[in-house]
């Protein structure tokens, strides 16, 4: 007997649980390429005003750094925390991929990155000092995002605030 599949959710409803979610959890993993195979990291990261950029703040001396510079490509990965009470299998969870870029530190931009990335993360303030330390953003192109069972939906660039349920007989995309 198969199981009753759960009614998609509005954009709104699906922006508000992406929105909890990234609020809610600090460190997720960054993924690189090393010699061609997928490399992660937890890294601590901020959220631009979507999902669409996101700000690392990285030493050149990481192994992650040093993947990004050689090969952009990238994916960050933030999931709720477990714990004994939840189903791991419905933890909620955002994949995003798309490419990286060091922010030149005399721009606009690297400043208000950094402004917000202290303020989300008050104890980095100190590394701003370090010269192998800077600001990378990520430029994602396309989400996907599991808030439960049947509740799996994605998101490109382009539309970023455009959830598309992907029904799994279909494996639908957006």
């Amino acid at each position: 007997m198969g199981r009753t599949m759960p009614e998609p959710l509005s954009n709104e409803e699906v922006e508000e649980a992406r929105v909890r979610l990234v609020d809610g959890v600090r460190v997720g993993v960054l993924l690189t390429l090393r010699h061609g195979r997928p490399f992660g990291s937890h890294v601590p990261f901020l959220f631009g005003s979507d999902w669409t950029r996101a700000f690392l703040h990285l030493s050149r001396l990481a192994q992650h750094a040093q993947h990004l510079a050689a090969d952009p490509r990238t994916a960050l990965f933030v999931a709720e925390t477990d714990s004994p009470e939840k189903n791991p299998l419905a933890l909620k969870r955002l994949n995003v991929m798309g490419t990286a870029a060091p922010l030149a530190r005399d721009t606009a931009e690297y400043t208000a990155a950094k402004a917000a990335y202290i303020a989300r993360f008050p104890l980095s303030a100190p590394m701003f000092g370090f010269a192998d330390f800077g600001m990378w953003e990520l430029r994602l192109e396309e989400a996907h995002l599991v808030l439960g069972f049947g509740h799996a939906y994605g998101a490109r660039a382009s539309a970023p605030r455009t959830w598309v349920h992907q029904q799994p007989e279909t494996g639908g995309r957006p």
